[in-house]
């Protein structure tokens, strides 16, 4: 019985990590069809976040059947219900890529923002595609040092949400309604995205090491 426990404890971590990749392929994808006006990618996207809610769906069937067969204690039990913790925070991640989609996707063929912040959410996307994927493979190997990078990518992209608003509000702010609201929307989807990896860091951090990093 023991050995099968253990079977099943590898596969929801296996089964993490499936989704965490899913996630950072949606997230670049969105980003690219962001960035690109590419509609046909924003389609993709916000198809394929489907299949990320579906593996989220039965991660948490088989964490709460292992609790009720399984009863684990101590760190088991904190691996299992740390896993529909982890699961529902991927899964809003790719609710954000989806959201970044369907922007592009709203606008085409026009691009979402103005000219004057397109590198902004450039790299914006690029370190939530960095996160996605340094996360996927903390996951994998629980390597906290992974951990710590989330958290300053993190700190980067918050810099970048208030630089987002600082332009949207200030005097020089040329854009109309329609760009302020995409804007302010699509900074907010890549800074949430970002806030979801950093949530999902420190869990993994906490089950490596015991130690728990608080929420600043």
């Amino acid at each position: 019985m023991r050995e099968v426990f253990q079977q099943e404890l590898q596969e929801v971590q296996e089964r993490l990590v499936e989704i965490a990749s899913l996630v950072a392929i949606s997230i670049e994808n969105a980003t690219r069809a962001f960035n690109e006006s590419n509609v046909s990618l924003a389609e993709r996207v916000i198809a394929d976040d489907d299949k990320i809610d579906e593996l989220a769906i039965s991660l948490d069937e088989l964490a709460i059947n292992i609790l009720a067969r399984q009863q684990p204690v101590a760190r088991d039990l904190r691996i299992v219900v740390s896993a529909l913790r982890i699961s529902a925070s991927l899964e809003r991640m790719g609710d954000m890529s989806e959201h970044i989609a369907q922007l592009a996707r709203y606008r085409f063929p026009e691009k979402v923002v103005p000219k004057t912040l397109r590198p902004t959410f450039a790299e914006m996307g690029q370190l939530d595609v960095t996160m996605a994927r340094k996360l996927a493979e903390l996951l994998r190997t629980e390597d906290v040092r992974l951990a710590e990078e989330i958290r300053n990518d993190d700190d980067k992209v918050d810099a970048l949400h208030l630089s987002v608003f600082d332009t949207v509000l200030g005097e020089k702010w040329k854009g109309g309604a329609e760009d302020t609201v995409d804007a302010t929307l699509a900074s907010r989807y890549h800074e949430r995205f970002a806030d979801h990896a950093v949530s999902i860091a420190k869990k993994v951090q906490y089950l490596a090491t015991g130690d728990w990093i608080p929420v600043d």
